[in-house]
């Protein structure tokens, strides 16, 4: 086994790149990173029914959105069938595997007597001397061991110990003449050099038969991290039914991808009590040995207040650049990338998401006529006067300039001998068609002479109008 620490992540392309899935990424590509080995990325696509092209491209897109970048690979399990075949052949001629013949039909009656006698529905062996060759039908069957113990060391669950006899004699290649998981999974991470196979424990089950396999095919043994399930927050197993469950859901909705590795990356791990990491501090600080045993809870108002978080603190220019497809999503005209940037400026602190801030900042991309009953409250006609020489004064300045737009509408308020608070809700629904929005200079500032005018005009028209 080569020194230099190996690890994998190997998901199977029948759907989305799920939650769970993604924290067992990116708790193998940490573990690569902390100690300077190699990330591989293998597909397992062997079952063809299930398979698609799609699901595989929207994986790796996924991997790439979270910046999970891979240093070999991706490999597809589908391109390596003779890789398996070979492998088992070499099993069938040591005697280690047999030809089966037993129809499903066999099978299934076999179950049923097993379970009616209080025994473990396993496979009874029937065909284990009989010495057949291939044929229509017949799958390839590995010889298990029918005494003693299967045991191993698990990173995080620590020595897991199996009896034999619990184990039956797994298939190796099912009648279509296909691999099965447990022995292509085997082959592909003795023949990739993998050391740390780091996996969801819901693999713990065939990990016991595939360390057999390891023996039988005269492989080292890789070191085995079976990390904790994700639940729902009633305590069941994550799904649809607690929300998205699926890294481009999340994507689409407008969370960063910093905020789901560092919200997936607390599942079930920690450094103390930061809450918060960069990336460089995940690479530097992650120890898989530190991952704790214990299920976790997908908090969906935690990783909520992760991605604010990274909303209120990252890079303006950034988030411009991110905002593009959600404003044409929108159907909204499309504002360069400096006004981008200024609406995200002003609007960040009160957004969580990129989506929010379409929604809650619609006002930056369209001009929105206020609903009727907000007219009728805040452009009422004893405003019209000073709505006006606002509007007069305004034109003069440039509204870019926040500090003079500031001090030209405080000489305003001087001449009327009224507080800001008299014409800022009034100003505030003329400018964005709703009471509540970020503050009124930044908005003028971002918004402009042109826009800003215009809104504040067609209020005043209203005002005189019910004069």
């Amino acid at each position: 086994m080569p020194s230099r620490v190996r690890t994998r992540f190997a998901p199977s392309p029948t759907g989305y790149l799920h939650i769970g899935g993604a924290r067992t990424a990116l708790f193998s590509w940490l573990h690569a990173r902390h100690t300077g080995g190699t990330f591989v990325l293998r597909v397992e696509d062997t079952d063809a029914e299930r398979s698609t092209e799609a699901s595989s491209e929207q994986i790796l897109e996924a991997m790439q959105w979270l910046g999970l970048d891979w240093d070999e690979g991706p490999f597809y399990q589908s391109e390596r069938l003779d890789v398996y075949r070979s492998h088992i052949t070499r099993l069938l001629d040591e005697g280690a595997a047999y030809w089966c013949e037993c129809t499903s039909e066999e099978l299934e009656e076999k179950r049923k007597i097993a379970l009616k006698e209080g025994r473990k529905p396993k496979y009874d062996g029937t065909c284990r001397d009989r010495n057949l060759g291939s044929g229509p039908g017949r799958v390839v069957r590995f010889r298990m061991p029918a005494s003693g113990f299967t045991s191993f060391d698990d990173l995080i669950k620590g020595r897991i110990t199996v009896d034999n006899s619990e184990l039956d004699d797994l298939i190796l290649i099912r009648s279509d003449g296909m691999p099965t998981y447990n022995v292509s999974v085997v082959i592909d991470d003795a023949t990739m050099h993998i050391t740390h196979v780091i996996r969801g424990d819901d693999h713990v089950n065939n990990t016991p038969r595939q360390v057999q396999l390891y023996t039988a095919f005269g492989f080292e043994l890789p070191q085995f991290a079976h990390v904790p399930m994700i639940l729902g927050s009633d305590k069941t197993r994550l799904s649809k039914r607690h929300g998205a469950t699926s890294v481009t859901a999340y994507r689409d909705m407008g969370y960063l991808p910093e905020a789901l590795v560092n919200y997936l990356v607390r599942l079930s791990w920690s450094h103390g009590d930061q809450e918060i990491f960069t990336l460089p501090e995940l690479i530097e600080f992650f120890d898989i040995h530190d991952v704790g045993k214990s299920a976790a809870v997908f908090n969906p108002e935690k990783l909520l207040w992760l991605n604010h978080h990274y909303i209120k603190t990252g890079d303006p220019d950034r988030l411009a650049d991110l905002l593009e497809g959600f404003i044409l999503s929108h159907g909204y005209p499309l504002p360069d990338r400096g006004y981008r940037k200024n609406l995200v400026t002003d609007i960040r602190e009160r957004t969580k998401t990129l989506q929010d801030m379409v929604e809650f900042g619609d006002f930056y991309f369209i001009e929105k006529d206020p609903p009727e009953e907000l007219k009728r409250q805040f452009f009422v006609p004893e405003l019209a006067g000073i709505f006006h020489a606002l509007i007069q004064k305004l034109e003069t300045i440039n509204l870019e300039d926040r500090s003079l737009t500031e001090t030209t509408i405080s000489e305003l308020l001087e001449e009327f001998s009224v507080k800001f608070k008299t014409i800022a809700q009034p100003m505030r629904v003329a400018l964005t068609g709703k009471t509540v929005s970020p503050g009124i200079f930044e908005m003028l500032a971002t918004l402009g002479n042109e826009r800003s005018l215009h809104r504040l005009t067609r209020a005043l028209d209203y005002m005189e109008k019910r004069a």
